[in-house]
């Protein structure tokens, strides 16, 4: 079995609770509530600055040129073609590109982000691309469930969001990245895939603690 499928079957019971999550229904069903969308948005929107910065630490651990050519173009595409569907979101909303980049990160979000720059600072190119792998993963799994009865209407109001994730450009995202990661895996030591293993499942639980954050509009406590 490829590792990445092993990974995968590790965090099965975590991907399968995602497609049932109430965000992620009300999403697909056009029924999400625009401010919980909104909010989910402008977190997100901070999200991907961070994931371009692990990106970006992988394309420099990068064990030969062209992954480290490919990582570095993650790094800008995360940047620009996500950011640009977050942008078309803020013009609707009347916030500019530094109004959404000022929004405070939620706590969960500011850990799942903390997470995944700790094993960008100190981890392997293999390691660093297992932590970032269900963010693009999960939300290719998600984006073609949801379209598995067809592309929504022309009235769907999260349309775009939903024609990206589950776009083949997108998919190829992931292809590529668990290739890396099965390619990289098989000269890891034990130790590596021990925190590969914990990591996947750490960042696999955020994902859906993400959902989470935005259906309930999560806020500091205190």
């Amino acid at each position: 079995m490829a590792f990445s499928q092993h990974l995968r079957q590790l965090a099965k019971p975590i991907w399968d609770a995602q497609l049932n999550h109430p965000f992620v229904v009300a999403l697909g069903n056009g029924t999400l509530p625009e401010q919980k969308f909104k909010y989910y948005i402008l977190q997100d929107a901070r999200f991907l600055g961070d994931l371009s910065r692990v990106f970006a630490a992988g394309a420099m651990k990068a064990p030969d040129s062209e992954s480290a050519l490919r990582l570095a173009k993650l790094a800008e595409d995360t940047i620009v073609v996500e950011r640009s569907l977050h942008e078309s979101y803020g013009k609707r909303w009347k916030l500019t590109a530094k109004q959404m980049s000022s929004v405070p990160m939620a706590p969960t979000n500011y850990a799942y982000t903390r997470h995944m720059l700790s094993v960008a600072q100190n981890g392997s190119a293999a390691e660093i691309l297992v932590v970032a792998l269900p963010c693009a993963w999960i939300y290719c799994v998600v984006g073609q469930y949801l379209l598995r009865k067809g592309p929504p209407p022309k009235n769907h109001p999260y349309r775009d969001w939903l024609m990206l994730y589950a776009s083949p450009e997108f998919a190829e995202v992931q292809q590529w990245m668990r290739k890396k990661v099965d390619q990289w895996a098989k000269t890891a030591g034990t130790d590596e895939k021990r925190r590969m293993e914990e990591s996947f499942i750490i960042s696999s639980r955020y994902e859906w603690m993400f959902w989470e954050m935005a259906w309930k509009e999560e806020q500091w406590p205190v």
